[in-house]
């Protein structure tokens, strides 16, 4: 390792830092354990890749809309972390399967017609809770939503990187400039300490609430492993393989929410620094959990972030939700999905509805320490099923080639 290894590394960390942040100062969870189990989550899933895959795994934000009902439900912190660790036995699961039908198998059932609009569904989801933080300071929202905009475009070399950091800072010094932070949380906190972990308890109602969004977040992880063996030149789903780097996500999913943090997922940031540096290293990524790991133990930091007001939030929040429904329109246009067919129509329609309708599908109770407990799925769970059902079902539309060969056929 050099020192060259280090500015790398550092690098990572910083792009990953703003929205492994915001996830949980969207939901009331602690940043610091965020950070922690980022970073350790990231470590182990490179252990149980074989050191391979250059991916780092920060905070998920599928996960912010389930944390927020569960919690409004009267759920505990405890219990929402119990469903987050839930949520990552799903993806031990779905381990499980690829190993036993193989990869390529996974590829037909998840196609970009699947994917680009579920991955649109959770950026349009969360839009309501972004304009709702940022209506409570309008003037906060725009100039950090104007900060972010003009780092990513007219800024060059790190700082083009940066948009969320550089967004929240200019948010933030306006917001201190016309007096409206309060510091006391700052000035209270020490320099060193540990994260405030809180462990997990696991009660069905929140497990259900919670744990079916990897349904979701597992097209999301094989779309980020596509896109980063395209960046790095190689092939992940054969080597190490899919089932391993989906186990690592859900093995790195559950101790994060064993201690409190959220659910982690593969960082499509990280994925871009790649692609910039054209330095593919993972050892690189594992220096930047180091990273991350140390930052967690300084309290004075999450007392920092704690302190930032809701319309800064809520300006970051409008760029990043867009830019996730965004990144599902530019799947299905990278793909090249064609909608004069009618069947692609139906699936992505159907997908868009349910997701953002809030459909819900009750399929019972179950009884529970003597309570019933409803068993529901709803969402951009019920969005993804409904989606991966038509695909497999819909018959497949005759190309123009076969459409000519059956009118030559006919009398």
């Amino acid at each position: 390792m050099t020192p060259r290894h280090l500015i790398l590394g550092l690098q990572h960390t910083v792009a990953m830092f703003g929205a492994t942040v915001l996830v949980p100062l969207l939901t009331g969870l602690n940043p610091a354990v965020a950070l922690f189990t980022a970073g350790a989550g990231t470590l182990l899933f490179h252990l149980v890749t074989g050191r391979m895959v250059p991916v780092f795994l920060g905070s998920s934000f599928a996960f912010i809309a389930p944390i927020l009902a569960a919690k409004e439900a009267g759920f505990s912190l405890a219990a929402v972390g119990g469903g987050i660790a839930a949520a990552g036995l799903v993806y031990a699961l779905f381990a499980l399967l690829v190993l036993l039908i193989g990869s390529e198998r996974v590829r037909q059932v998840f196609p970009p017609v699947v994917t680009g609009p579920v991955i649109v569904v959770i950026g349009l989801t969360l839009a309501p809770v972004a304009v709702s933080m940022a209506a409570k300071d309008w003037l906060l929202a725009i100039a950090t939503f104007l900060g972010a905009v003009v780092s990513a475009v007219f800024f060059r070399g790190l700082f083009q990187m940066i948009p969320v950091l550089m967004g929240v800072g200019v948010g933030y010094l306006l917001a201190l400039l016309l007096g409206r932070v309060d510091l006391r949380p700052l000035g209270e906190a020490s320099w060193f300490g540990l994260p405030s972990f809180t462990l997990a308890s696991f009660e069905w109602g929140a497990v259900l609430l919670i744990a079916p969004v990897a349904l979701v977040t597992v097209m999301e992880h094989i779309g980020d492993i596509l896109t980063n063996g395209r960046v790095v030149g190689k092939d992940f789903f054969a080597r190490p393989g899919l089932h391993r780097t989906l186990l690592g996500d859900g093995l790195a999913t559950s101790l994060a929410g064993l201690l409190g943090g959220p659910a982690n997922t593969t960082y499509s940031e990280n994925t871009g620094v790649l692609a910039v540096t054209k330095v593919y290293d993972p050892l690189v990524l594992r220096i930047a959990a180091v990273f991350a790991i140390l930052l967690s133990f300084s309290p004075k930091l999450a007392a920092l972030l704690q302190t930032l007001p809701q319309g800064v939030l809520g300006g970051i929040s409008m760029l990043l939700f867009g830019m996730i429904a965004s990144v599902g329109i530019r799947t299905l246009a990278e793909a090249e999905i064609d909608f004069t067919h009618s069947r692609n129509l139906i699936v992505v329609s159907a997908v868009l509805v349910l997701g953002l309708g809030g459909a819900v599908a009750n399929l019972g109770s179950v009884q529970v320490a003597g309570a019933a407990v409803p068993l529901k799925v709803s969402g951009m769970a019920l969005a993804a099923l409904a989606g991966v059902a038509l695909n497999l079902l819909l018959p497949k539309q005759l190309e123009p080639e076969e459409l000519a060969t059956e009118e030559e056929r006919l009398p």
